[in-house]
């Protein structure tokens, strides 16, 4: 192994250990959590698109440490009733707060 082929692999290895204990948002997710909630979010978004109720480009989806967060605007209750249902019937999501409004 040359001498720059070492030095990257030696950067290579503290940057990944590094990175494996770092936060990676504001509210201090380990890359474990962030991961598990993409996952969570991509799961409802892709059920909201399967979903002859709910509008998926209406309805926003975030996903923090399990809690899914719903907003946007629904065009009756039975839309934002559907969008949270589907919500906390998706693996991975440990609560729902449903912040969708109703828009005539």
């Amino acid at each position: 192994m040359n001498r720059h082929s070492l030095g990257a692999w030696v950067l290579s290895c503290v940057m990944g250990f590094t990175l494996a204990g770092c936060a990676v948002s504001r509210d201090q997710s380990t890359v474990g959590e962030y991961v598990d909630d993409a996952t969570v979010t991509t799961r409802v978004k892709a059920r909201f698109a399967e979903d002859k109720v709910v509008s998926a480009l209406s309805i926003s989806v975030e996903t923090l440490r399990g809690s899914v967060q719903l907003s946007g605007f629904a065009k009756s209750n039975e839309e934002k009733a559907r969008a949270e249902a589907i919500a906390r019937a998706t693996p991975g999501a440990k609560s729902v707060i449903n912040y969708i409004a109703v828009r005539p």
